[in-house]
């Protein structure tokens, strides 16, 4: 490792940096969009400030890419692509319909639901699937996350920094949930996602695969809230491990190639030894 150049926010030491370099981070991802849209008003503030089924893949995207940044850019990067999405947040309101008020989509009432989702999903999914996360390590990572929850504006003393403070706060904030007409929205989308004629028959082989499997593996009440029945537990996880096995049977350099190559520029920047790799996480 280059000592002179910036290891970022996070860093090799860190588990964030190894398991981020996983494939089934993308599952993971998916999972998490049909958990952050059981919350009425976070899904709501989505909804009303953008055209959800036109520009889903996108922000699905700018969502990886801000990932990426924060954890293998520089330190620098990491605080602008932070001071992007706060900014953004602060220009953005939303309208309950049903009593008429009218609040702002950075509340951090909701920012701590959407940085709960995402943890709780790459957690659940990764380990679930095979990825070598030890008790110590899940606490590490979700710890290390109040770095993320700070860059999108969260006071990080109020962010969950362990499992069970993290599994305390879905205990709270599940009165809340709900599969309102958004959240059917957001389901339509992942089940059913715009695209060319020509590629209808891929959507069916490929993408509607990876939502099942994402929704397959949300908590039982989330499949209460939508009201779609899920395969039993054990075949769930089966189907996690397949998966997560032939994902990783992809050679990662191949994987890594993919714009915007946030590793391979990681480890252009500090050198080879710092490819994610999680024997480097420690205990």
């Amino acid at each position: 490792m280059d000592t002179c150049a910036d290891p970022g926010l996070f860093g090799p030491g860190s588990v964030t940096w190894q398991m981020h370099g996983d494939p089934m981070m993308w599952i993971a991802g998916v999972r998490a969009l049909y958990l952050q849209a059981l919350h009425p008003r976070a899904v709501r503030g989505v909804l009303q400030n953008s055209d959800f089924r036109r520009d889903a893949w996108g922000r699905l995207l700018r969502t990886a890419d801000f990932v990426g940044t924060t954890t293998y850019g520089t330190s620098e990067a990491a605080e602008r692509a932070g001071a992007r999405v706060r900014k953004i947040h602060g220009m953005l309101w939303a309208t309950d319909p049903d009593t008429g008020e009218r609040y702002g989509v950075g509340e951090p009432e909701l920012l701590l639901w959407v940085h709960c989702a995402e943890i709780d999903s790459y957690v659940h999914v990764m380990r679930r699937s095979g990825y070598p996360l030890t008790d110590a390590q899940t606490d590490r990572y979700i710890a290390e996350h109040r770095i993320s929850a700070r860059l999108v504006g969260l006071d990080p003393e109020n962010v969950p920094a362990s499992r069970a403070e993290l599994a305390a706060y879905f205990e709270k904030v599940r009165p809340d949930l709900a599969a309102g007409p958004e959240a059917r929205t957001v389901d339509d989308f992942l089940l059913r996602p715009p695209t060319h004629p020509l590629l209808v028959p891929a959507r069916a082989l490929v993408w509607r695969r990876v939502a099942d499997l994402a929704y397959a593996a949300l908590p039982p009440y989330a499949h209460a809230l939508y009201g779609r029945p899920a395969p039993a537990p054990a075949v769930v996880t089966r189907r996690l491990r397949a998966t997560g096995v032939l994902l990783r049977g992809v050679p990662a350099r191949l994987r890594w190639q993919l714009p915007p190559k946030h590793i391979l520029r990681a480890m252009a920047r500090l050198g080879p030894d710092t490819r994610p790799a999680l024997h480097r996480a420690g205990p």
